[in-house]
């Protein structure tokens, strides 16, 4: 009986499923903040994101199902045990975290957070022309679970998608151009939105820097969902106070919180967020975690292949 260390925050009904998928294991259930190390070493398959720090190459532990799409802390050498697999919550966060971004980027190309500031101090403001999303150009750069639905509401209503990826494949349906990275500088220029959905790998860390903000249009707006450490901060405001680009919109910041000094915070051309594109803002995105989790308990349990098998080298999903 294989002994299960389940840290998400869930109800009855999501234990019966977890339990149900898993019949012969014994499950544990312990908030996230309250979980302790014995608890965490002891396990044999973990559900949910424990501190990194406690798993310390546990041999005991076989299967780490992540609720989280990002893996940064657990492919860091030392943490997992060569014999452990390690799965995350890819198709949990698509529609989440793919509608936070559009609707920043209606809000910043519809000058929509200058009238809500305007609407504060009781101003009857008209703050000029705007752009539509019809018949623009949008440049997604991380085109895994999220990046496709972005793209597939980008072009359902209108404008022209590229995409960017690691590795050459098949063009899916929902961009009209694919790329892999050796092309951003080129497609860059031609983006009225550039969409970031980028992990934390050191890879990318300040990917766009100054010269990737030169090489947009003065008219383009930034949109950044995936890590704030993709984000060379300084470089971002330059470009926004230097009307390199037009405007931008972040939901993650590098270090999280942002530091109360920042000046990031007084820029009106910038829309802000703090990381709450995803968790469980939107409840369906809990219980995509679940189900993706039950799914792969019965697979494991069972001898079948996993779902989102994590790549060490990359931090996605194989």
């Amino acid at each position: 009986m294989k002994k299960v260390l389940c840290v998400l925050p869930v109800e009855q009904r999501h234990k019966e499923k977890l339990e149900a998928a898993a019949k012969d294991c014994e499950f544990t259930y312990v908030p996230a903040k309250e979980v302790t190390e014995e608890q965490v070493r002891s396990a044999e398959i973990i559900v949910g994101c424990v501190p990194a720090s406690m798993i310390n190459a546990s041999e005991k532990l076989e299967l780490l199902q992540l609720n989280t799409a990002g893996t940064d802390p657990y492919i860091v050498p030392g943490v997992l045990g060569k014999n452990t697999v390690l799965v995350n919550a890819t198709g949990a966060y698509s529609k989440a975290v793919a509608e936070h971004a559009l609707a920043m980027y209606f809000a910043l190309h519809k000058k929509l957070h200058l009238y809500r500031d305007a609407q504060k101090k009781h101003s009857w403001s008209d703050f000029g022309t705007v752009t539509s999303i019809t018949d623009a150009t949008v440049l997604v750069v991380g085109l895994g679970d999220i990046g496709c639905h972005f793209a597939r509401l980008c072009k359902a209503l209108g404008a022209y998608v590229i995409g960017v990826k690691r590795r050459a494949s098949d063009k899916p349906d929902c961009v009209d151009e694919l790329y892999t990275f050796e092309s951003l500088n080129e497609l860059l220029p031609r983006a009225d939105l550039v969409f970031s959905i980028l992990p934390g790998m050191k890879s990318v860390y300040h990917l766009y820097n100054a010269e990737l903000f030169g090489k947009m249009k003065k008219s383009a707006v930034f949109i950044n969902c995936g890590r704030g450490g993709a984000v060379d901060q300084k470089a971002l405001y330059d470009a926004l106070v230097n009307g390199d680009i037009a405007a931008a919109g972040i939901d993650v910041t590098e270090p999280e919180p942002l530091g109360e000094d920042s000046p990031l915070w007084e820029l009106d051309n910038l829309l802000l967020t703090p990381h709450v594109s995803g968790y469980y803002h939107l409840p369906e995105t809990f219980e995509r975690i679940v189900n993706i989790a039950a799914d792969n308990l019965y697979r494991y349990t069972n001898g079948k292949e996993l779902r989102n098998v994590v790549d060490f080298a990359t931090g996605y999903k194989k």
